[in-house]
């Protein structure tokens, strides 16, 4: 049976100066995710509530994680130094967000 992985957002940036430059009028940090913010997946179906850029950003490291595939340190042992841990980001260069993407506990993939 294949792992859930757990996903949680670790930091929301926000790059004014960047925005002043290129962002829309009003912009700010993201207002879809909160610090703390978590889900469970399987990795086949984007969490409810999850953004879809975001997804699609980091999913390949949920993948590798739900299907056990990264029991070793990714990129050899020169980035996270927890394994089966990745540390990532989405690709808004305005306002990224930090995610942790680790194997759920038995406990939290049942709740899901």
């Amino acid at each position: 049976m294949m792992r859930k992985c757990k996903i949680t957002v670790l930091k929301k940036t926000f790059f004014p100066e960047l925005a002043e430059e290129y962002g829309a009028e009003g912009i700010g940090p993201c207002r879809i995710t909160e610090e703390g913010q978590s889900w469970i997946t399987d990795f086949y179906r984007m969490p409810a509530g999850f953004c879809e850029e975001a997804w699609i950003a980091i999913r390949h490291y949920a993948f590798a994680i739900c299907h056990g595939g990264a029991k070793e340190l990714f990129f050899n042992d020169n980035w996270v130094r927890v394994p089966e841990t990745a540390i990532c980001s989405c690709n808004d260069g305005l306002r990224p967000v930090v995610f942790k993407i680790e194997p759920a506990t038995p406990e939290e993939s049942q709740t899901s």
